[in-house]
């Protein structure tokens, strides 16, 4: 877990993470996957539809009828059972406040692999949450869009390769936008492993922190 300002943030294995507002009390998790118990959920944001991402057993574990999801189209109709006040549908550009916490859709695609292509929508978030602005890129590539990235303080990047970016490809990325900390995720369950995220903090040029799972 690291503590920045009014914002706990804990990774929870693979690409999920855990946002908590201390000051408000209220939570978010990001593409929640294999998470065990945890408490509910103020908001979940899915990146997209793929099964270590949109996760239907443990969206469920996690939310009550008050939760909010925020998905790409394609997410919709895997959650339609789950028993929700509200799902707002995102697309790269929409942005949504929640009180104090505003949440904007980044796209997330890969630049020479068929995995995660740009046409599907699928997506990365930057939320900004009591002055604090944590970006979750999504399984993506070192993609332009990021290079338009500003006055990031949290930087969840994937560095396994293959699927996503390589650990090279993430500090080239994390180069480019220069935010106060760097994560790395996406590794330790299904592909990658701890060597991958030593080797991007090898090498980026922005201070970073490999978390222990929760």
């Amino acid at each position: 877990m690291v503590l920045f300002g009014n914002v706990d943030l804990s990774w929870l294995g693979h690409s999920g993470f855990k946002i908590k507002d201390t000051l408000h009390n209220r939570v978010l998790y990001v593409d929640p996957f294999k998470i065990g118990e945890c408490e509910p959920a103020d908001a979940i944001l899915l990146t997209h539809s793929h099964y270590n991402h949109c996760s239907i057993e443990d969206i469920k574990n996690i939310s009550t009828p008050k939760t909010v999801i925020l998905a790409p189209a394609d997410c919709q109709s895997k959650f339609r059972d789950i028993a929700l006040r509200t799902a707002v549908i995102m697309s790269p550009g929409r942005s949504i406040t929640m009180g104090n916490i505003n949440i904007e859709a980044i796209p997330a695609y890969n630049n020479d692999k068929e995995f995660h292509q740009k046409d599907n929508g699928w997506l990365g978030y930057v939320i900004d949450i009591n002055s604090k602005r944590i970006y979750h890129s999504g399984d993506s590539d070192f993609i332009k869009e990021m290079t338009n990235l500003n006055k990031i303080d949290i930087a969840l990047m994937p560095v396994s390769g293959k699927f996503v970016m390589t650990a090279k490809e993430a500090a080239e990325a994390v180069a480019s936008f220069e935010p106060k900390l760097a994560i790395p995720m996406h590794y330790g369950e299904i592909i990658g492993d701890k060597a991958d995220a030593e080797k991007f903090k090898e090498l980026s040029s922005v201070p970073v922190e490999i978390l222990e799972k929760e």
